[in-house]
């Protein structure tokens, strides 16, 4: 029994705890930033330039993804669905799908690798280089200064993104399915409108808010924990886009859940 006990604190309760601490010190830096937001003087200056930095510059990228995933979507679901003489449930079920899951989980994998990895590296070259330092020394709370407007800027920033993947995925679906494979325009139109509700919308800005809290979280941790000079710099930014990444598609399933049981869902009558 005691050499159990002994491999299973070598071997299994050691990732446990290292979870454990991790989770904890997420959760101190979650707690730290509420405060700060609670109090006044927000550099707002700072907050106007994180939402260029990250709305306006991942514009593209999150473009890109949302129509060529609703493009492909709608042709495999119209492939499917002709063969089953439903070729009308194609515009339904791809608005559906990029409202609820495709879109805010898309999103904010595209967010998480550009803009994930840029904070870490940013604020982990500020810790190495003992910026960070320097900055308590004169009396400004690196939370303050560094992390707060970043996750100001990412709340903001996230729903907007997650609502241009979702519109461009679904008029990159209407045009491959009413061009392409030749449904009339106003029978999809027609079908997308009366099946997709306000619920599918909200799920979709709520998810990607949520990411976002996390994106910005997990990589300004990573950023403000980091050691080790340059080869700190490369692990924290490795670190913060997996980390990320994983966070998103874990917390996705239980979000989808929970909002399913809080928000009306949408009855489907094909």
């Amino acid at each position: 029994m005691r050499k159990t006990a002994e491999y299973l604190a070598g071997r299994g309760a050691a990732p446990a705890m290292r979870l454990l601490i991790y989770l904890g010190q997420l959760a101190r830096l979650g707690l730290e930033i509420i405060g700060s937001i609670g109090k006044p003087g927000i550099r707002w200056r700072l907050v106007l330039s994180q939402i260029i930095l990250i709305g306006i510059g991942s514009q593209l990228v999150v473009i890109i993804t949302g129509a060529f995933t609703g493009a492909v979507f709608a042709a495999q679901a119209y492939f499917k669905f002709n063969e089953l003489g439903l070729g009308s449930a194609t515009g339904p079920v791809v608005s559906i799908a990029m409202c609820r899951e495709l879109g805010p989980v898309l999103a904010a994998l595209m967010v998480a690798g550009r803009m994930g990895a840029s904070m870490a590296a940013e604020i982990g070259t500020m810790r190495v280089t003992e910026q960070v330092d320097a900055l308590r020394a004169m009396g400004v709370p690196p939370i303050d200064y560094l992390v707060v407007p970043r996750v100001l800027a990412i709340l903001v920033s996230m729903p907007i993104l997650v609502g241009e993947t979702i519109v461009f995925g679904m008029l990159a679906s209407e045009l491959l399915t009413v061009q392409l494979f030749g449904v009339p325009a106003v029978w999809y139109e027609t079908q997308l409108m009366t099946h997709t509700g306000v619920p599918d919308v909200l799920t979709g800005l709520v998810k990607g808010t949520c990411f976002g809290g996390l994106i910005v979280l997990i990589s300004c941790h990573q950023g403000l924990v980091t050691s080790e000079g340059a080869v700190g710099v490369g692990r924290a930014t490795t670190r913060a886009v997996v980390y990320s990444s994983l966070a998103i598609l874990v917390s996705n399933l239980f979000l989808s859940l929970l909002l399913n049981l809080l928000l009306p869902t949408v009855t489907m009558d094909l």
